[in-house]
């Protein structure tokens, strides 16, 4: 089978998932479900973060051991496999044994490539970011992602990664691959970034002031940066440096991350890849941030919205639906509880709940409860077949929120079809082969809708099928190509119309 690899980036287990990092998941297991569609074998990654200052200094807050800290969070990050119907199939966590080994001996290649090093420095540290700071990068003089927190300033002798060293091979690699980064304006931000000149990063802390990382190899007075032990999870995941069969089958992959880590994985994780000899990653791909109510989420303003509450309220495809759908692939977005009833009630509830309880209905009534005889209604089939070039071409770029909108449109036309054919004359009239042909067509048309939201809304895609007298989507036994066809529906298939699929909220 052909291998495709995808990862999210590793949140930091220093606060319950919040919806930026469900958006960042659901966003990775859309296109992990595609490709399986389309008969790839997927390694799809995620996990957590597990070292720096950040997490040390939570873990004492908690009065708790940092492992011990650590093993808690990590567990909340995996439950959203569960709630929000996740298909990763590796959870690597950076206090795992394999890890640290493949980061020492990482490490150990670069300093051998001589880009490590040792000396005294000074810098502006941003505890939030864990990242230093250069004074251009600053607003009032604090981290404009972190405005709440001090920087603190770092002076002491570290190991350093010669990242200036990189300047030329990651521009060139970049002018050779203009879809290295999407979307296009943060592969130009990128390129931006890397023509100022790079500097030299500090890849080490002294143990005695930060003792919650991985030990420099042959230097125990030392611990790594979190950012260089973290960016490697990305291998190590694959069995990297041992699993050689493994590694060579899935990288390089395709990474899925937040625009505040533009930098760390486009810049700074492939100059460490050169430096240890090994291939750049596939592809990046860059999401926004989700405001609430049009401000920055913030403990301490007290708007941080839960994944799981949102899924605990509205169920896990509405909450799916309403970030794929809503907020914009390529920008920030905003999240209020109004646009999302509003959202569910109009595009699931009345479009998708309502065309599906109206047409089984009617093949209920008047075709008693089976599939009618197919006829095909060419108009809608070609609506469809273009509906399908326009998803595979959307896919390849991650726009998920076009995508969805063109199915929508599709399905609207579904319930025009419905009003402009009123099948309930034709039936009044005994015009069986008319009402017959509207009502199949109608059914195909949900049939493939099933198909089409099966990577975005499963759950519903599921329901969907079962109502068609249809089994789920089975990988193993799926023909996708076959499947995409118009009139793949077999007539005379019993019906078994269920509960509604998404009732309406409130009053709306």
């Amino acid at each position: 089978m052909k291998k495709f690899y995808i990862t999210t980036t590793l949140p930091y287990v220093n606060a319950d998932p919040h919806i930026g990092f469900a958006l960042e998941v659901i966003q990775a297991d859309v296109i992990a479900r595609y490709k399986t569609l389309q008969g790839f074998e997927i390694f799809f990654n995620t996990g957590t973060d597990e070292h720096g200052t950040k997490i040390y200094e939570k873990a004492k807050e908690s009065k708790l051991p940092p492992e011990k800290y650590c093993d808690e969070y990590a567990e909340r990050f995996k439950k959203l496999k569960e709630k929000l119907n996740l298909t990763y199939n590796n959870f690597i966590r950076t206090t795992d044994d394999h890890h640290i080994k493949a980061v020492q001996k990482f490490w150990k290649k670069c300093q051998e490539n001589g880009d490590i090093y040792k000396r005294n420095y000074k810098a502006k540290y941003c505890v939030g970011c864990e990242m230093e700071k250069t004074d251009s990068e600053l607003e009032n003089g604090r981290c404009p992602l972190h405005p709440n927190r001090k920087l603190e300033i770092i002076e002491e002798e570290n190991y350093f990664f010669r990242f200036s060293k990189y300047q030329k091979p990651l521009l060139d690699f970049y002018k050779k691959h203009p879809d290295f980064v999407i979307p296009k304006h943060r592969y130009n931000e990128v390129i931006k970034f890397v023509e100022k000149g790079l500097k030299d990063f500090s890849a080490s802390r002294l143990k005695e002031k930060m003792p919650w990382g991985i030990e420099v190899p042959d230097d125990p007075d030392h611990v790594m940066y979190v950012w260089f032990d973290a960016l490697i999870n990305y291998i190590s995941c694959l069995g990297w440096p041992d699993n050689k069969k493994k590694f060579n089958n899935f990288w390089p992959g395709v990474q899925v991350a937040g625009k505040d880590n533009l930098r760390q994985q486009a810049a700074m994780w492939q100059a460490m890849l050169l430096s240890a000899g090994l291939p750049h990653s596939k592809q990046i791909f860059i999401h926004g941030f989700i405001t609430a109510d049009g401000q920055k989420m913030s403990k301490s303003v007290g708007n941080v919205i839960n994944a799981s509450d949102l899924v605990k309220k509205y169920g896990t495809d509405a909450t799916r639906y309403f970030l794929l759908r809503e907020i914009p692939d390529y920008e920030d977005g905003d999240f209020t509880y109004k646009r999302f009833e509003e959202r569910y009630n109009s595009d699931l509830a009345n479009d998708l709940g309502n065309l599906l309880n109206r047409t089984l209905t009617m093949i209920e009534k008047y075709c008693d409860g089976k599939i009618p005889k197919s006829t095909k209604d060419s108009e809608f089939s070609k609506q469809c077949e273009e509906t399908w070039k326009k998803i595979d071409e959307l896919m390849k770029v991650y726009k998920f929120s076009q995508i969805l909108e063109e199915v929508f449109r599709l399905l609207s036309k579904a319930n025009q079809y419905i009003d402009e054919k009123k099948p309930w004359e034709l039936a009044k009239e005994n015009e069986k082969e008319e009402l017959e042909k509207v009502l199949y067509n109608l059914a195909e048309t949900l049939r493939q809708f099933g198909i089409m939201l099966y990577p975005f809304i499963p759950n519903t895609s599921d329901k969907t099928r079962e109502q068609l007298g249809l089994s789920e989507i089975d990988i193993k036994d799926f023909d996708f190509e076959k499947e995409k066809n118009w009139g793949e529906l077999k007539s005379g298939i019993e019906i078994k119309k269920g509960k509604t699929l998404f009732p309406r909220l409130g009053n709306q």
